[in-house]
């Protein structure tokens, strides 16, 4: 009997195979737990929340931290995620040298509709392995921000999150590490009152 196995890719060879073209140009894929996974194509109301998002976020934090939309961040060594939001620490090259990493990110945003599994999931987990403190999921299925904090991995080196907030589009939200800053979520929900 043959056994099947799976190549896992790492970063690095996940950079390389779009150095050598392997990839469409226009493809959106992401690298999860070493597998290349396709994402689908985005839908008119997740742009649009992604859109108000980053725009919100941009006028809330100014200089305090870099508002990163849609761009990879490294989980060594064998994942590169594109969040839809990563709010990251300023640094001094704007990360030239190297995608944000986990010690440089404050707290990252995904938006669901049909994905929403996928990242309640399989991106929940994956951040919190990494230790990411705070993940936030628009859910536009539900018409909820589900907001996760103070990640853990147990024993059988399960990770999760262990609160969950819920907050719905009238409601204000205070962005993590920033005490005194506020989300006006109707700003973000506009279309889903």
């Amino acid at each position: 009997m043959i056994a099947v196995t799976t190549k896992k890719f790492t970063v690095e060879e996940y950079h390389r195979l779009g150095e050598l073209g392997f990839f469409n140009e226009n493809a959106r894929v992401e690298l999860i737990r070493g597998e290349i996974v396709e994402m689908p194509t985005k839908k008119t109301p997740h742009s649009v929340c992604n859109t108000l998002l980053v725009q919100q976020l941009i006028i809330l934090l100014g200089k305090l931290a870099i508002v990163r939309g849609q761009e990879p961040i490294i989980l060594p060594y064998n994942s590169e995620p594109q969040p839809d939001v990563a709010i990251v620490k300023n640094k001094e090259d704007n990360y030239l040298s190297s995608h944000p990493q986990p010690d440089d990110i404050l707290f990252l945003i995904e938006i669901s509709d049909s994905t929403l599994k996928y990242d309640q999931e399989t991106k929940l987990t994956l951040y919190a392995e990494y230790k990411i403190s705070h993940y936030w999921l628009f859910n536009l299925i539900d018409q909820q921000l589900e907001i996760y904090s103070k990640p853990y991995q147990n024993l059988n080196s399960e990770a999760g999150y262990c609160f969950k907030q819920i907050a719905f589009p009238n409601e204000i939200v205070k962005l993590p590490y920033f005490e005194d800053l506020y989300l006006d979520l109707s700003l973000i929900f506009p279309n889903f009152q």
